[in-house]
C-alpha cells in the first residue's frame, strides 16, 4: 500500500468520523407521572436504535425533576423507551432542540376500569385448517388513571386446538406495533399476555393482535372459547361461502358489512362468558374491486352511520375503522422508519469516501425528490390496513401487498 493510498484512506476515515460527530445529538425531555401531576423521578430511560434491530445506543434515570439527557449518536430514526414500575413506555424520538416529554402512571397488578371494546374473530380456510385472526381492543379508564402490569398479565381463553403463529401489540402512547408471544399458563388453551395496559390516550387502546390457525375437516368446526374480561363488543367475520350458528347462549346479531363477507356481533358480553358457536363450510375473504371497498370504508370513517353502512351502523354504534383509525395509522409509522433507515443506511458497494459525502445530504435529497411517490405509498398502505381490519383481505394477500410495495419504494429510490 502506497503512502497517497494510506493518507487518502485516513482522511476518508477522518471525513467519515467527522460527518458522524456532527450528526450526533443530545436527546433531553422531562417524565411527568400522570397518576400524581408530579415529575417522575429515578425513571430508567433508554434511546433505542431502529436501524440497529431496537438496539439500546443510550441511557440515563431521571433526576428530582424528572429531567434526562440521552446522547444520541445520530439522527436517527430513534424511540425512546422510559420504565416506571415496571412497566414501560415508548414515544419516537423528537428531531432537532425539540425536548421528550413522556408521561407514565403508577402501576398495579389489577386496575379498575379495564376492559375490552371489541373482540373481532376472523376466519378463513386453507390447506385443512382454519385461519384465525382475533384482534382485542382493550380501554383502560382507570380514575386515577393507571397502568395494570403484573405477572398474570391480559389472560385469554383460546379454543384447544388452536395453534398460535405470532400476535403483536400496540400501545395508547406508541403508533408502532411490536412483536408478543402469550405464554401458557399450563392449562390447555390459556394464554397471559404481560404487555402493559396504559390508560387510553384519547380513542387510542390498547391492541392485542393474534394469529393462530385449527385443524379443519373442511366441513364444521364448533369453536369453543371463553371471554375473561367483559366485552363490549364480541364479533365473528368469515366469507359469504361459510355459515355461522351461534351457541353458548350468546345472542349473535348478523349486520350487513360487505356483499362478500358474513359479520355477527354479539353485545355486552359478561366476563367469564363461554363464547361457542359453529362456522362450516370453506372460503377466503373476498379480494376482488379493492379499490371500491376501500371508498366505501373512507366514506365509513366520516361518522355519518347509517343502516349497512359499517361493522356497527346498524346497531347505533360507531364504525370501528373510525374509532381504531389510529391502530390503522400506526402500521403507516411503520413504513415511514423503514423509509428512514432506507435513506440512512450505507448504499451497497460504496467506498468509505462515498459514505462520508453520502451521509449527511443524502437523505434530504432523496426524500424531497420522493415525496409524492411516499404519499402515494402511505395512501395504498392505508388501504390495504383498512381491508385488513374489516376482513376484506387475508393475512397472505396481504403480506403479499405490503412487500410489493417496500420493494417499489426501495427500487425508486435505488434509482435516485
Amino acid at each position: 500500500m502506497t503512502l497517497q493510498t494510506t493518507l487518502l484512506r485516513g482522511a476518508a476515515v477522518a471525513i467519515l468520523a467527522s460527518g458522524l460527530m456532527a450528526q450526533a445529538a443530545s436527546v433531553t425531555g422531562t417524565v411527568t407521572n400522570k397518576t400524581t401531576g408530579k415529575p417522575s423521578a429515578g425513571d430508567t430511560v433508554v434511546l433505542v436504535d431502529v436501524q440497529a434491530g431496537m438496539g439500546e445506543v443510550a441511557h440515563a434515570t431521571t433526576d428530582a425533576n424528572g429531567t434526562f439527557t440521552l446522547a444520541a449518536p445520530g439522527n436517527g430514526p430513534y424511540l425512546i423507551r422510559a420504565a416506571h414500575q415496571g412497566a414501560t413506555y415508548f414515544i419516537a424520538a423528537p428531531q432537532g432542540s425539540t425536548p421528550a416529554i413522556i408521561n407514565v402512571y403508577d402501576a398495579a397488578p389489577k386496575v379498575d376500569g379495564i376492559g375490552i371494546s371489541a373482540d373481532v374473530i376472523e376466519f378463513e380456510t386453507a390447506n385443512g385448517q382454519l385461519n384465525v385472526n382475533e384482534r382485542f381492543f382493550i380501554h383502560n379508564n382507570s380514575n386515577p388513571a393507571r397502568t395494570q402490569a403484573g405477572p398474570k398479565g391480559f389472560e385469554i381463553v383460546l379454543p384447544n386446538e388452536a395453534v398460535l403463529d405470532g400476535g403483536a401489540a400496540t400501545r395508547p402512547t406508541s403508533t408502532m406495533p411490536t412483536n408478543m408471544t402469550p405464554q401458557p399458563t399450563g392449562q390447555k388453551g390459556h394464554f397471559t399476555i404481560a404487555v402493559p395496559i396504559q390508560p387510553n390516550q384519547g380513542e387510542k387502546e390498547t391492541v392485542f393482535d393474534l394469529r393462530y390457525h385449527i385443524p379443519y375437516d373442511g366441513k364444521s368446526y364448533t369453536y369453543h372459547g371463553r371471554v375473561m374480561v367483559a366485552s363490549d363488543n364480541v364479533a365473528v367475520l368469515l366469507p359469504k361461502s361459510m355459515s355461522f350458528t351461534a351457541g353458548g347462549g350468546m345472542d349473535f346479531k348478523q349486520i350487513q358489512e360487505d356483499p362478500g363477507i358474513l359479520t355477527f356481533i354479539s353485545k355486552n358480553a359478561p366476563a367469564d362468558k363461554e363464547l361457542t358457536f359453529t362456522v362450516s363450510g370453506q372460503g377466503s375473504m373476498p379480494r376482488e374491486d379493492q379499490s371500491n371497498q376501500g371508498a366505501q370504508g373512507s366514506a365509513d370513517m366520516s361518522g355519518d352511520n347509517k343502516p349497512g353502512g359499517g361493522i356497527g351502523a346498524p346497531m347505533t354504534t360507531p364504525d370501528p375503522l373510525s374509532k381504531y383509525k389510529w391502530w390503522i395509522m400506526g402500521t403507516l409509522a411503520l413504513l415511514l422508519v423503514a423509509v428512514a433507515a432506507f435513506l440512512l443506511r450505507k448504499p451497497a458497494g460504496a467506498s468509505v469516501a462515498t459514505s462520508a459525502a453520502y451521509i449527511p445530504a443524502a437523505p434530504l435529497a432523496v426524500a424531497g425528490n420522493n415525496a409524492a411517490i411516499l404519499q402515494v405509498l402511505k395512501d395504498e398502505l392505508f388501504a390495504i390496513e383498512s381491508e385488513k381490519i374489516s376482513g376484506k383481505i387475508s393475512e397472505a394477500d396481504y403480506a403479499q401487498v405490503k412487500s410489493a410495495l417496500e420493494t417499489v419504494l426501495k427500487r425508486v429510490l435505488a434509482r435516485n
